[in-house]
């Protein structure tokens, strides 16, 4: 007994409407990394403490990596922490 196409169209309509839906989540997620894929299982190190606050600060961006083998100025420590002055 054949299946009137009246039947389908709804599931048809799912099926684009979640792939325009997964296909514009992962353009907005690639557009928002710069392109880049995105970082997956990121640690406390690898989020606050060093390693995307020194691109960041060498570079301006969070995903933005530079093989300058020269620091840039204002880049003379590793860490971006003010010493506070020392009581004497």
């Amino acid at each position: 007994m054949p299946v009137p196409f009246e039947t389908l169209l709804p599931y048809g309509i799912i099926i684009v409407m979640f792939g325009a839906t997964g296909t514009g989540l992962a353009a907005f997620k690639t557009w928002q990394n710069e392109g880049k894929r995105p970082r997956y299982s990121l640690d406390q190190w690898d989020r606050v403490s060093q390693l995307m606050d020194r691109d960041r600060r060498l570079t301006g961006t969070l995903r933005g990596q530079s093989d300058n083998p020269q620091a840039p100025f204002g880049f003379e420590f590793t860490n971006g922490w003010k010493l506070e002055k020392r009581f004497t």
